[in-house]
């Protein structure tokens, strides 16, 4: 009787082996299903000032760096060094990953249409911020979890053959968009997508619109 008892404790420990070698295969199969649909890649916005710390979530992109991105890519655009006649057109080639298609046929009519008037002929610009018109809360509208106004105050100054021909302040609304079609070539997964509804308006000293 005690060796039958004992053949019997034998048996169900073996049945016992065997269901946790079922429950480890099917554990680890989850696990590889779970490794294999992984992304290989994320992308956290992280915002410029940690001072008072920061929560993101993955592939949520905070007001900051959508201004950033806004300001770096325009002022990019609008530095033309030596002549305007190639350089509006380089800028355009060169940041094409940064902007939608639909920007750049607007751009490139704008540069079509400057150099019919003579605007763009051994002409330089550059543009920066108007000073104290810098990043804040209110300067970037959220329309979307995928789209925004960018509100940016710049100052634009131009010189033909050295001499000064312009010196002027505008306020651009600018639309930016989520836009993961290079992640190689652009990083920000962003786009300029084009002016807002209302358009760029001119401003005075004191940050009025005229």
């Amino acid at each position: 009787m005690a060796y039958r008892k004992e053949i019997e404790n034998v048996r169900a420990h073996i049945w016992t082996l065997r269901l946790a070698v079922i429950v480890m295969a099917a554990v680890t199969a989850l696990m590889g299903y779970g490794w294999h649909s992984a992304p290989s890649r994320i992308t956290v916005h992280v915002p410029p000032d940690l001072s008072a710390g920061s929560a993101q979530k993955v592939g949520e992109i905070p007001r900051p760096n959508v201004y950033t991105f806004a300001l770096y890519v325009f002022q990019q655009l609008h530095r033309w060094p030596e002549d305007g006649t190639k350089d509006y057109g380089n800028q355009i080639f060169r940041l094409h990953p940064f902007l939608t298609p639909r920007f750049i046929e607007e751009l490139k009519a704008d540069m079509e249409q400057r150099g019919r008037r003579g605007e763009l002929t051994r002409r330089t610009r550059a543009v920066h911020e108007v000073d104290g018109a810098v990043y804040e809360w209110s300067r970037v509208e959220v329309l979307s979890r995928d789209s925004w106004i960018v509100w940016l105050d710049l100052e634009i100054a131009e010189t033909m053959r050295g001499m000064p021909v312009k010196d002027t302040r505008v306020r651009y609304p600018l639309r930016v968009v989520r836009y993961t079609v290079d992640p190689e070539l652009n990083p920000w997964g962003l786009a300029l997508d084009g002016f807002g509804p209302s358009g760029p308006v001119r401003i005075s000293s004191g940050g009025e619109t005229q």
